[in-house]
């Protein structure tokens, strides 16, 4: 006698799976990535990279592709909303908002979107351990598959100025990130960018962590280098902007459920 039928595995069509949203007009795109920049700068609050009124994420509008939304100047990150959001053009005159923006930080924001027209969203702070390896003015190591995902895809700005408030300096450090995801800023900190607000952020959040990884590495003992072949056969599976929206969708979710007030 035959026992019962074994269970079916589900179609994959009936399987939830998250991609990064098209939009049917300019509003809707432009709400979006407003929402998607209120939760990254709560995340980034959450995640202790705010430091006084440094550290910045900016958003290029969808429609004036020459100005940008930003945290406004003084709000803690984990106050934000997206109403809050001010929107700058490239000199850093505030077009919506009731707010004022921080100049130097915005000056770099907009020499490097210039620079990089397939960037939506750069983000900038100066978090503990991206301004450690920044004081060290090194690279991350291949150690990781993390920080693989940098390996020849990020670059080193090898000069410090003080605080930036002219457009020459910004230029320099959009001529250094070149084509690639991230920078470190020599004494500075660190900068990413992204196809995405959730790419941006995701990348400068796994930049953060690979140089605390890095540095607690060299504190122990001597780091295992990844060969070349396999560090960028790792980066061509990690590295690009897709994957990093995809590890970006936890955090979304959780400080949307969360706090669901940055919405407003």
């Amino acid at each position: 006698m035959l026992g019962p039928n074994p269970p079916q595995p589900q179609p994959t069509d009936r399987l939830r799976f998250a991609m990064p949203p098209r939009h049917d007009s300019v509003e809707d795109e432009r709400r979006h990535r407003k929402e998607r920049l209120a939760g990254a700068l709560r995340i980034f609050g959450r995640s202790g990279l705010e430091d006084g009124v440094s550290g910045h994420i900016t958003a290029r509008d969808p429609e004036f592709s020459d100005c940008f939304w930003v945290n406004p100047f003084g709000l803690p990150f984990g106050h934000v909303t997206v109403s809050d959001l001010v929107l700058a053009n490239q000199d850093g005159q505030v077009i919506d908002g009731a707010y004022h923006v921080n100049q130097a930080a915005f000056t770099v924001h907009a020499q490097v979107h210039a620079a990089r027209p397939d960037v939506v969203a750069v983000a900038h702070c100066h978090s503990v351990h991206g301004r450690a390896l920044a004081a060290l003015g090194e690279l991350l190591d291949p150690i990781t598959k993390e920080s693989c995902a940098f390996y020849e895809d990020h670059a080193l700005y090898d000069s410090y100025s003080g605080v930036t408030v002219d457009a020459a300096e910004g230029r320099r450090i959009a001529a250094a990130l070149g084509s690639g995801k991230a920078l470190v800023l020599r004494n500075h900190g660190l900068l990413t960018v992204g196809g995405s607000v959730d790419a941006a952020a995701w990348w400068f959040l796994s930049m953060e962590r690979s140089c605390q990884v890095q540095l607690t590495a060299r504190a122990a003992g001597r780091p295992v280098l990844i060969d070349h072949k396999q560090a960028v056969a790792t980066r061509e599976q990690l590295g690009g902007d897709l994957m990093a929206w995809i590890n970006y969708q936890p955090l979304w979710q959780d400080i949307s459920r969360s706090e669901p007030d940055l919405l407003s």
